[in-house]
């Protein structure tokens, strides 16, 4: 059989000082051991491929002359197969191994823990959820360097494992460009495939009309509006949780019982997913990871947006641009994330997508050794408006499965047709920045005349015309602490307008599930006006305040119908250093499927959101209250402005503020608030017994710092303009 076409006639040698194959015996002795074997495994597990290549497996002897000459080692790092984005990763492993052999290198596999944070969700696992990150990192980092690779293939799943392995190779760079004796770091991506949503079953979207229906028939209309609602959406662990916070609310409204609540849940589950796994369809932190590592330059087009096991010419093409670039180091991952920076930036906003990013861009960042924080996000993201250009959509299937297949059949080029899209409506990309394929984007693009096929119309995901003016994630600041997130792009544009200059009343909580039990009870909207605090003055002041004339101490549900009387549901405590940062999903989710309180009220956190988050969700609130952050301070009956024109969130003096005065100001200055802190504060202590001691988040900087360790923030000393 001929050799099969396009390999390099001459084999590319790193050029670097430093060989620890060549100076030292043992692991010359060790690691071709694991590099035959993976060879075997990938020729017996993919005999076709094999037998196509005319491929033959090498023998120990044939990989330590590689070792020693310097080839490119380069590290497959794939996901647990215990994660559903990650089931698929052996193939692909395996073909990227064969070719980064045919290509004169030398392949070695390891793997990383993933934590799927839907299965986290809402338990005690979310507390290690953000954790994993940073240990995956170092577990990276750690490999990396232990073992000396030069490059990486990297099947990137869900959430924060893309950050993670983005940031242990870019620590591993900024190390290497400091010692001066070894290589840069070079990297490619290829993100998991996407995940088919469900489709509700017949019969079980029967049993929900009814309860639909009976919820109407016994007068909690509002309830039945609300599961039609989700009823709208394509099947997805989300709007999975968006049906069980509805239906306990059904549960405790005496409309289902337990065991009709269960049935429907675990048919819902059951009609989920399909056998491939993936990463989740909807716009969540799982894709807009997968939009950063492209947006960063990171993912050939090819490897942008599967939705199976790719084919080995695509496997092919993402290791291919791997030796195109060896001994350039312009192209180390470390010099990528430096010039793509603002790219990113200004692409995260304009797909509106997770505020997850906002703690994983400086994490990355940082580990690549550039002094950044989310005020540089802040900073690039005022610099130019940049419109909304995807209309993602779990209702109308525009979903992230919807794109690919719109990439597949040539209706646009992924990242490139954004890249395209944004400069053409005069928002400053940097299109002489690099990418992996050893390209400029101004090169990638320069042939890209229609960047989206305009027949698709209102089916397309990316937009040549904006959806909107507004999107992406704001940066708050205020009176009572230093900065936190809210996704704008996750608020409709009368919630926007709505809640802009604003006033709320505080209804403090200690942890996510007494929130979400005060969300299912079916009295809450009669108690709200019962918060400790509350009394009919401030109430009046509220309503009048926000644009209202009418105070009707009988009729709560109408002053929270339109919008005058308005809530701020605080959970504090859920910090990084406090709990590990959790997600604060089910109450967000609870919040966004609760028609009445979704139009008037809003969520605060010290913790943070999954990245499909919906509604007026504030969180990453710096300081946490953990570290004595003035969100541990606050107390039902306080009252807060937000202004989402000047990007402000003050707490005001609640009696200057009944009597028309409106005085920012800090509750930590109130002295008899300090009793209040210190119980909390030892009851979030005590809380912390509820996570192993190895994964608190320890000795690490604040969320506005990507809450790295403090070692690797000391040494974050690079400028990245």
């Amino acid at each position: 059989m001929s050799s099969p076409a396009n390999l390099p006639n001459t084999p590319i040698i790193i050029d670097e000082k430093a060989n620890p194959y060549r100076d030292c015996i043992q692991g010359l002795a060790n690691q071709p051991i694991t590099v035959v074997r993976l060879l075997r495994d990938a020729v017996n597990e993919n005999p076709v491929v094999g037998r196509d290549r005319g491929f033959v497996v090498p023998e120990i002897k044939d990989v330590v002359g590689r070792l020693v000459e310097n080839r490119p080692r380069i590290a497959i790092i794939g996901g647990a197969p215990d994660h559903p984005a990650h089931l698929l990763d052996r193939p692909q492993a395996l073909m990227a191994a064969i070719r980064i052999w045919e290509m004169g290198g030398v392949p070695f596999l390891f793997h990383v823990p993933v934590i799927c944070d839907g299965t986290a969700q809402n338990n005690i696992g979310q507390s290690y959820s953000l954790a994993s990150r940073n240990h995956t990192a170092a577990a990276v980092n750690i490999t990396f360097e232990g073992h000396s690779y030069h490059a990486a293939y990297v099947i990137a799943g869900c959430d924060k494992s893309p950050a993670a392995v983005v940031a242990g190779l870019a620590a591993a760079d900024h190390a290497r460009a400091w010692r001066g004796d070894q290589a840069p770091v070079w990297a490619v991506f290829a993100p998991s495939h996407v995940l088919k949503g469900g489709e509700i079953p017949d019969g079980t979207r029967r049993l929900l009309d009814r309860i639909a229906a009976d919820a109407d028939a016994a007068g909690h209309d509002d309830l039945g509006a609300d599961i039609r609602e989700n009823m709208r959406y394509i099947l997805q662990c989300t709007s999975d949780e968006a049906f069980a916070g509805l239906l306990e609310r059904a549960r405790l409204l005496g409309i289902i019982d337990a065991a009709q609540e269960r049935k429907v849940l675990d048919e819902l589950a059951t009609a989920t997913c399909d056998s491939k796994g993936g990463i989740c369809a909807f716009n969540g932190t799982g894709n807009s990871s997968r939009t950063m590592l492209a947006a960063f330059g990171l993912t050939p087009p090819e490897l942008e947006l599967l939705t199976d096991v790719p084919p080995f010419e695509a496997v092919a093409a993402g290791v291919d641009a791997l030796f195109g670039v060896f001994n350039k180091p312009e192209y180390a991952i470390g010099n990528l994330l430096k010039a793509n920076f603002a790219n990113f930036v200004r692409i995260h906003n304009a797909t509106g997508s997770s505020s997850n990013m906002l703690l994983h861009l400086p994490f990355m960042m940082r580990y690549a050794g550039f002094d950044i924080s989310i005020d540089d996000y802040q900073d690039v993201r005022t610099q130019t408006p940049v419109p909304e250009i995807f209309a993602h959509s779990l209702t109308e299937n525009r979903d992230t499965f919807v794109l690919a297949q719109q990439m597949a059949e040539g209706k646009n080029r992924g990242m490139e047709s954004i890249y395209r899209v944004l400069a053409d409506l005069g928002v400053a990309m940097d299109l002489d920045a690099p990418t992996v394929l050893g390209k400029s984007w101004a090169e990638r693009i320069a042939d890209l005349e229609n960047p989206v096929d305009l027949s698709l119309g209102d089916a397309s995901v990316i937009r040549a015309t904006p959806v909107r003016q507004r999107s992406g994630v704001d940066v708050l600041t205020g009176s009572f602490f230093e900065n936190c997130a809210v996704k704008t792009s996750g608020m409709s544009d009368h919630l926007l307008s709505h809640f802009d200059d604003h006033v709320f009343i505080v209804r403090y909580y200690e942890n996510e599930h007494v929130c979400n039990a005060d969300f299912a009870s079916p009295d809450l909207i009669s108690r709200l006006i019962e918060t400790d605090g509350v009394d009919e003055d401030l109430i009046s002041a509220i309503v009048q305040r926000n644009g209202g004339n009418r105070v009707d101490m009988d009729a709560p549900k109408d002053m929270l119908e339109q919008g005058h009387l308005s809530f701020a549901f605080v959970i504090g405590g859920q910090g990084p250093e406090a709990y590990g940062m959790p997600e604060m999903f089910s109450p967000s989710q609870n919040l966004r499927h609760h028609r009445i309180l979704e139009a008037s009220s809003m969520l605060i956190t010290d913790g943070r959101y999954s990245g499909v988050t919906k509604g007026a969700c504030i969180g990453h609130m710096v300081p946490e209250a953990f570290t004595g952050g003035a969100v541990g301070y606050l107390k039902d009956g306080d009252v807060l402005r937000l202004d989402l024109t000047r990007l402000t969130l003050d707490w005001l003096e609640p009696e200057a503020f009944k009597k028309g005065q409106e005085r920012a100001s800090d509750p930590r200055e109130i002295a008899d608030r300090k009793p209040l802190f210190d119980e909390r504060f030892k009851r979030m202590a005590d809380r912390q017994c509820d996570i192993a001691a190895s994964n608190v988040l320890d000795a690490i900087g604040n969320a506005a710092r990507g809450i790295v360790p403090r070692a690797v923030d000391r040494r974050a000393t690079k400028s990245w303009r």
